[in-house]
């Protein structure tokens, strides 16, 4: 089983396919986790891996990787987990590829390290419209299923750490400013659910100087356009 430990950080991760690296961040929430891609509209393992090097991971504390809870914890700890996994592949620069909670994780990487991210595929971003609630929700589901496996973390760390994830605004861990100057090429294909809000996709294929929207790409009759549309995107955005 491939994983990476980082001290008291285990990381699961697959790797499938060769070629140019791409860092694939699953759906879920905070229980993002490579089997999530089974359920989504397709799996871009499944098209990527005959052209690229896919690197699928589980964030921390969801699916097979584990870590400690602390009270300062926020989306720079998965940033810091996603970064330390491609150093550990000896991988300097990727493409990212995202869906839901992906689409934060894919900006911070790009925030925290622009000049080793190449192009970001945004499927549905989640962000924050009047859901706040959906959110801290949504965490609240997932802490109650960990806080057996850490029962000295207090319940002020619990409540910490969720302020610090959905605390925030826009898609809760970079600000409209940023993406405003995020030069990296992106690919937003867009929401259109509480969790995932067209207004997010469409405010980021907006703001961003380098953006391309796909509005329809879930439905059967639009996936094969899509698909083909985020290959194209992929390979024309590989360095040679």
């Amino acid at each position: 089983m491939p994983e990476f430990s980082s001290g008291d950080v285990n990381i699961y991760y697959e790797e499938h396919g060769v070629g140019f690296p791409v860092l694939l961040i699953a759906p879920g929430g905070m229980r993002s986790a490579i089997p999530f891609w089974d359920n989504a509209p397709w799996n871009p393992i499944d098209q990527l891996k005959g052209s690229f090097r896919v690197i699928a991971m589980d964030q921390r504390n969801a699916g097979r990787s584990t870590a400690p809870v602390r009270a300062d914890d926020s989306w720079y700890v998965y940033t810091a987990d996603q970064l330390a996994l491609m150093d550990h592949l000896g991988i300097e620069r990727f493409h990212i590829a995202g869906m839901c909670i992906g689409g934060p994780y894919c900006m911070g990487l790009i925030q925290a390290a622009p000049e080793r991210v190449t192009a970001a595929v945004l499927f549905q971003t989640i962000g924050l419209t009047t859901n706040r609630q959906a959110f801290m929700d949504m965490f609240d589901s997932w802490a109650d299923e960990l806080k057996s496996l850490h029962p000295d973390v207090p319940a002020v760390a619990w409540e910490g750490f969720r302020n610090a994830m959905f605390g925030g605004e826009f898609l809760f861990n970079v600000s409209r400013e940023f993406v405003g100057r995020c030069t990296q090429p992106l690919l937003v294909l867009c929401g259109d659910d509480l969790y995932h809000p067209r207004e997010s996709s469409l405010e980021v294929a907006a703001l961003a100087p380098n953006a391309e929207l796909i509005e329809l790409w879930k439905e059967p009759e639009h996936q094969e356009a899509a698909r083909a549309r985020v290959m194209d995107f992929l390979q024309a955005h590989t360095p040679k």
